[in-house]
C-alpha cells in the first residue's frame, strides 16, 4: 500500500515540475502579445477607433428608429381603440410587436426586467391606469416620452429614465393584455 502512495506522490510531483515552466511560459507570451498591441501603427489604431464610432453610431440610429417605430404604433394603437373600444387580432399582434420593441430598446440602454420595487418608489409619477382606454393613453403618452428621452441622450450616456419609461410601457402593455 505504501509503495502505491508512494507512486501517486512520485507522479504528482513530476507532473508538478514539467507543468511549471508551461505556466512560466504562459506568463512570458503574455506581455509579448500586449506590446504587439502598443505597437502597431499608428493608422490602425486610428482606423480600429474610426470603426467603433462607426458602430456606436449606428447602434444609436438603431436605437432612435425603434423608439420612433414604438411611438408610431402607440400612436395607431389608441387611435383603433378609442374608435372601436375593442382589441382586434391585428391590434394583439402590434401591441406584441410593441412589447418586443420596448424590451430591445431597454437592454440596449442597458436595463433589464422590470423592477417591483419601482411602483413603491413613486406611484404618483405612473399611476395605473383604471381602464383600458386610459392604458391606450398612457401606452401612448409614455413611448412619447421614452423617446423625448432617447433624443435628450446620447450615444455616451445611458438614460436612467429611459429604462423607468420603458419598463413602465411594459407594464402598462401587460395590462392591456391581461384586461383584453
Amino acid at each position: 500500500m505504501s509503495a502505491r502512495l508512494f507512486k501517486f506522490l512520485f507522479f504528482c510531483a513530476a507532473a508538478f515540475i514539467f507543468l511549471l515552466p508551461v505556466a512560466g511560459l504562459a506568463q512570458i507570451v503574455d506581455p509579448l502579445s500586449r506590446r504587439v498591441e502598443e505597437d502597431e501603427p499608428k493608422n490602425i489604431k486610428e482606423s480600429r477607433a474610426r470603426l467603433k464610432i462607426e458602430q456606436e453610431k449606428k447602434e444609436y440610429e438603431v436605437l432612435l428608429a425603434r423608439s420612433e417605430e414604438a411611438v408610431a404604433i402607440s400612436n395607431e394603437l389608441e387611435k383603433t381603440f378609442a374608435a372601436s373600444e375593442t382589441i382586434s387580432a391585428e391590434d394583439a399582434k402590434k401591441l406584441e410587436k410593441l412589447e418586443k420593441l420596448v424590451k430591445k430598446i431597454r437592454s440596449e440602454l442597458g436595463g433589464s426586467d422590470d423592477d417591483p420595487d419601482d411602483d413603491r418608489e413613486n406611484p404618483v409619477a405612473n399611476p395605473k391606469p383604471r381602464s383600458l382606454n386610459a392604458a391606450f393613453k398612457s401606452l401612448q403618452a409614455n413611448a412619447a416620452s421614452l423617446l423625448k428621452e432617447i433624443r435628450k441622450s446620447t450615444r455616451y450616456s445611458i438614460s436612467v429614465t429611459a429604462i423607468r419609461t420603458s419598463n413602465v410601457l411594459l407594464k402598462v402593455l401587460k395590462f392591456i393584455k391581461i384586461g383584453n
